[in-house]
């Protein structure tokens, strides 16, 4: 499901009631959305410019992370301080609208970065973000979280968008080379096509992979994690302090703290402090 945000609904940082139904409904049955128009193109031009750099940085101490720590796949998360922490992303309007809708009152935010593709990059195993709660279960559960995923650039086949399993995460289980070859004969995996200043919303059960950037140029995709409420809370995302300005939703618990410390976000993919007992 793809749904396009109006000049008129981004001014007023709302989409229309509609679009959000289609959107839940979208999440609920394949797992995701995308929502095209979602954020500004100028800060997604600075925030890019600076994850180049520090892309060039990872991939020179092969620093490689994700799902199988496969070459040329890198977690990395855009820089916690200012002026690289923007509204359009960490308060993305239209990515809470359909966390809301679909979680309920009291979302919060328990994590802020992200990955990166690069050229000449592998196939990721599939995977998923998060199991069922309750494996023993004989079912599933409705979505307990979701990711927010903001795209700084075109994101294509070529650059190496993500490969996603529609539908699957309403299966159980832990996945096995049959249960792909099977799902892939039952419901193909699709490319996940985002234009410049998308956002994704994903149900982290929902199986994916990364794939190979066949480009010259590096694929970055930041990620947020949206709890339902009751969700069990162990810790604070971090920011430095002077970008408190960007965390303007009050749909949100953005469960920041900001700290005058310098922080190794580079490094540390969650660069947050546990909350003391």
């Amino acid at each position: 499901m793809v749904i396009t945000v109006t000049s008129k609904e981004y001014a007023a940082g709302q989409m229309s009631q509609a679009k959000v139904q289609k959107a839940v409904q979208a999440v609920l049955e394949d797992g995701y959305v995308v929502i095209e128009n979602a954020a500004d193109h100028a800060c997604l031009d600075v925030l890019r410019a600076r994850m180049n750099e520090d892309t060039k940085e990872l991939i020179a101490k092969k620093h490689w992370g994700g799902a199988g720590r496969v070459l040329g796949h890198l977690q990395q998360g855009p820089p916690p301080f200012a002026p690289y922490v923007f509204p359009d992303v960490v308060s993305n309007a239209f990515g809470i609208q359909v966390s809301k809708a679909v979680l309920g009152d009291g979302v919060y935010n328990a994590f802020y970065n992200g990955n990166t593709n690069t050229p000449g990059s592998g196939l990721q195993p599939v995977h998923r973000d998060l199991p069922q709660l309750w494996p023993q279960w004989d079912g599933v559960h409705p979505p307990t979280s979701l990711v927010i995923n903001v795209f700084p650039m075109d994101v294509h086949e070529h650059n190496g968008c993500t490969e996603i399993w529609p539908g699957s995460h309403h299966i159980p289980g832990v996945i096995t080379d049959e249960m792909v070859e099977a799902r892939s004969a039952e419901v193909p995996p699709v490319r996940a096509v985002a234009p410049k200043g998308s956002v994704i919303v994903r149900d982290l059960r929902l199986w994916h992979r990364g794939v190979p950037n066949t480009s010259d140029e590096f694929r970055h995709m930041i990620a947020m994690i949206h709890h339902i409420h009751w969700y069990g809370r162990k810790q604070k995302v971090l920011f430095e302090t002077g970008c408190e300005s960007a965390f303007v939703s009050e749909d949100l618990d953005h469960n920041a703290e900001f700290v005058d410390e310098p922080l190794d976000y580079l490094y540390d993919r969650r660069a947050t402090r546990r909350n003391k007992a």
